[in-house]
């Protein structure tokens, strides 16, 4: 291993003191320092390279083409050779191959399981070295992927360049000109049944006339083909039994494809199969030890425990006896039967009637049941972006196939303590909470509606049916002064009691649907204490007042929700991701048409006032991958809420809005913005110092770059705020709180970068970010990014916000 020289010593030793003494908590600073010293050491890495051989740096490609292409034309072929060329070379810096660096400072561990290797392995990288034989190999490649691609008759050239102990292949590719279909024929060798379903396939081909040629779309034209005759019975046909004849027209520059059948098939697949008996094995394969039972449509279940209901397969699988065998049934019936969960190991298979006159198959289904029952408890430790601190303990109770339906029943119990971080004394905003809740989930994988019936093959996953019942019971504890001592005690209590009717439907893998008709939600205070009533009328602010009211109140939310859910499949090769979450909340309109006002203009129901409001919320994200390791992402949230009748706003806490935290705006604090261009930390006069709204605008956006599979950096830049719907004077904020024309001007922008540790099945994310623009300053002194001064200490402590959280924001 290479000793580090004085000067670097030295340097490095500065870094640290400097971090040290200025108490600056910042990654990045780290990763700078980092840096520094990698480049300090990068003329090393040659020393390290065997005695004969050069490092491979990357290769360069020359198009040599005639007049006929345009230069964009060159541009995006030159790209896509780049493509093919292999090996890849190491990854690096400004040119420095920091990961062979560092797999040579590591050094040859001794031990294959040692530390030592693990860190080699993680964050270092064998040196790519350079081969005449790869250029040669990568020379007759690109040849062939020029005349694949219709550029018949173009050839390669390629040459290793070495510079000590580099080097660098050069290829010139001659490119000749395109060559584009002209004419495209399915050729029909008889009248059979197969015959004509393969001529049928003809309409939707992938093969356009002029259209230049391309080999991949002749490898997709036939798995279209094979597709589509799997949907018509032919099981044991196989896209290698087409061939598709190319016929070149050298003076045109023009080809005509024939397709058709190859020679020597065997008759067995080209047959049409029609299911004669499906046949399911519960844990056990052997039908002779166990007696069927006869469900219906040729469906037999071999279940010697009886532990499901015959049902349940008659809805999960879709082949029906008498039928003709199609893939999209198949397809669909192995995805039912798996997101049952209920079943460990789903196997499928098909075996042919032995006929010889037959074209029959029987389908079998092995099925390795999971325990009915089970326990599992979690503890975690976590803190939150609003001080606070605390524990969480749950224990959750599965038993499936409760009623021999393959119903899921879900009984959960957590309790918490959060506890409010700070390094003052002890006053009145210190509190702490303590929470303890109770969920029971029942699911049943099917709509319990009458007259609904699953359509056999059609949908990848079965409905499904949630009854949710749930209580939970919040204390918050505050800090009292008695006799020049403190002393804590119980502010007060809310007990939550809701309940819920869900239905969920997922036609295909792309969209799904989520339907909830009734949802009852009872919130009621208890045991306010003396002294937090104190507290709140010793407030000089209406907000304090308000939310006091809020807390007094026993509030009915009485609703129902939809929502969908939309990701588009990836197309093979797209670098494009996009996702839709949208859905709305509707709650107290039908009570609203038939119960009546009360002498003070409200609505009860059981003495109690419900809410009456409108909810309306759009999520979208979009992702660009520029490289397999630069992804830019990006986030859309817009929801608007509608209060009316009984409501003045939407339900404070539970169903406002709020920006801010490690998921939101990453620069300021979690309840910390808004609503509007109102300042809710700077509020000194307020007890209760966090923000709500009725309507939220949310934009984020960050480059994520993979620096090694553990190792992932980010720089994001973040935008929103909240605002009350309509102006509302007894709320205590100014009309300049209200969502208007100048919203635009009220945006809170923050950035920063991002370090990101995958763990695989943890991914730790750390944020440090600072705000650009803080709404509730003045008009013209909100854009504070100029104001930036990363190393006094006094902005620091104001400005800087490490937000530590689990998993990416988005």
């Amino acid at each position: 291993m290479r000793k580090v020289s004085p000067q670097e010593e030295h340097i490095g030793s500065y870094i640290f003191s400097f971090l040290k003494n200025e108490k600056i908590v910042c990654s990045t600073y780290l990763i700078v320092g980092l840096m520094l010293s990698v480049c300090l050491s990068s003329c090393s890495v040659s020393k390290y390279i065997p005695e004969g051989e050069s490092l491979y740096t990357g290769a360069k490609i020359k198009t040599a083409a005639d007049s006929s292409f345009s230069k964009n034309e060159i541009k995006v072929l030159d790209e896509q050779l780049k493509t093919i060329i292999r090996p890849i070379p190491n990854s690096s810096i400004f040119g420095f191959p920091y990961k062979v660096w560092f797999y040579y400072v590591v050094g040859e561990p001794k031990k294959e399981k040692g530390v030592r290797n693990w860190f080699r392995k993680k964050f270092g990288e064998a040196p790519v070295l350079a081969s005449k034989r790869a250029v040669n190999v990568n020379t007759e490649i690109i040849g062939n992927y020029l005349n694949n691609e219709g550029y018949f008759r173009s050839t390669a050239t390629g040459e290793l360049i070495i510079k000590g102990k580099k080097a660098e292949a050069m290829y010139v590719a001659n490119v000749k000109p395109r060559y584009t279909i002209s004419k495209v024929e399915f050729v029909q060798k008889d009248t059979s049944v197969f015959s004509k379903s393969l001529m049928q396939t003809k309409a939707s081909s992938l093969l356009k006339v002029g259209e230049p040629y391309r080999f991949d779309n002749i490898k997709q034209e036939r798995d279209r083909i094979d597709k589509a005759l799997k949907l018509n019975g032919y099981y044991y046909f196989r896209p290698d039994f087409l061939i598709i004849k190319a016929d070149s027209n050298q003076n045109a520059r023009q080809v005509n494809l024939l397709l058709e059948l190859k020679p020597n098939i065997t008759q067995t697949s080209l047959k049409q199969y029609t299911i004669k008996d499906i046949l399911v094995f519960v844990d056990n394969s052997d039908s002779t030890k166990q007696r069927s039972a006869e469900i219906r449509n040729g469906l037999r279940v071999f279940d010697s425990k009886r532990a499901f209901r015959g049902k349940v397969f008659n809805d999960a699988i879709g082949f029906r006896s008498g039928r003709l065998y199609n893939s999209q049934t198949h397809d669909a019936s192995l995805s039912r039967l798996i997101n049952l969960r209920n079943f460990k190991f789903v196997k499928n298979r098909f075996e042919m009637v032995n006929r010889s006159d037959s074209a029959l198959i029987n389908v079998i289904y092995d099925l390795t049941s999971l325990k009915h029952k089970s326990l599992q408890a979690e503890f975690n430790a976590l803190t939150r972006s609003n001080n606070l601190a605390g524990t969480q303990l749950g224990v959750n109770w599965l038993n499936r196939n409760i009623f021999k339906g393959a119903e899921i029943l879900k009984i959960g119990i957590n309790t918490g303590f959060d506890f409010q971080l700070t390094n003052k004394k002890l006053n009145n905003t210190l509190n702490s909470y303590y929470r303890v809740a109770g969920d029971a989930d029942l699911t049943f994988p099917r709509f319990l509606l009458p007259f609904y019936h699953v359509r056999a093959g059609r949908n990848q996953a079965l409905p499904k049916t949630n009854i949710n019942l749930g209580y939970e019971r919040l204390v918050q504890k505050g800090v009292g002064t008695l006799d020049d001592s403190t002393k804590r005690y119980n502010q007060y209590t809310i007990t939550s009691l809701r309940s819920s009717l869900n239905y969920s439907f997922r036609k295909n893998a792309a969209v799904e649907h989520n339907f909830t008709p009734l949802s009852i939600n009872l919130i009621r205070p208890k045991n306010i204490s003396a002294e937090f009533v104190d507290l709140i009328f010793r407030s000089d602010n209406i907000q304090d007042l308000l939310r006091y009211d809020q807390i007094l109140t026993t509030r009915l939310i009485l609703g129902g929700q939809y929502n969908i859910v939309y990701t588009p499949i990836q197309a093979p090769k797209s670098r494009h991701y996009f996702y839709l979450n949208a859905g709305f909340d509707i709650a107290g309109n039908l009570a609203g048409l038939f119960v009546k006002k009360e002498i003070d203009d409200a609505k009860r129901i059981a003495n109690t006032v419900f809410e009456q409001y409108a909810r309306f919320d759009v999520e979208t994200r979009y992702y660009l991958d520029f490289t397999p390791s630069i992804r830019w992402a990006n986030r859309v949230i817009l929801g608007y809420g509608l209060p009316y009748g009984n409501s003045k706003s939407l339900p404070t806490q539970i169903k406002q809005y709020f920006v801010g935290g490690s998921n939101s705006i990453r620069a300021f604090r979690a309840r910390s913005i808004g609503p509007g261009d109102f300042d809710v930390i700077g509020d000194s006069t307020s007890i209760f110092t966090t923000a709500y709204g009725d309507v939220k605008l949310e934009l984020n956006s960050e480059v994520r770059f993979k620096f090694s599979q553990i190792i992932n950096f980010a720089a994001f830049i973040d935008a929103g705020n909240i605002w009350m719907a309509k102006y509302n004077d007894a709320l205590g904020y100014s009309e300049s709180s209200v969502f208007g024309k100048n919203f635009y001007k009220q945006l809170a922008v923050g950035g920063g970068l991002g370090l990101r540790l995958d763990f695989t099945y943890v991914k730790l994310r750390l944020d440090l970010a600072t705000p650009f623009c803080k709404p509730w300053l003045p008009e013209g002194e909100r854009w504070v990014i100029r104001d930036i001064k990363p190393f006094e200490k006094t902005w620091r402590k104001q400005n800087l916000i490490l937000n530590i959280a689990v998993d990416y924001p988005f």
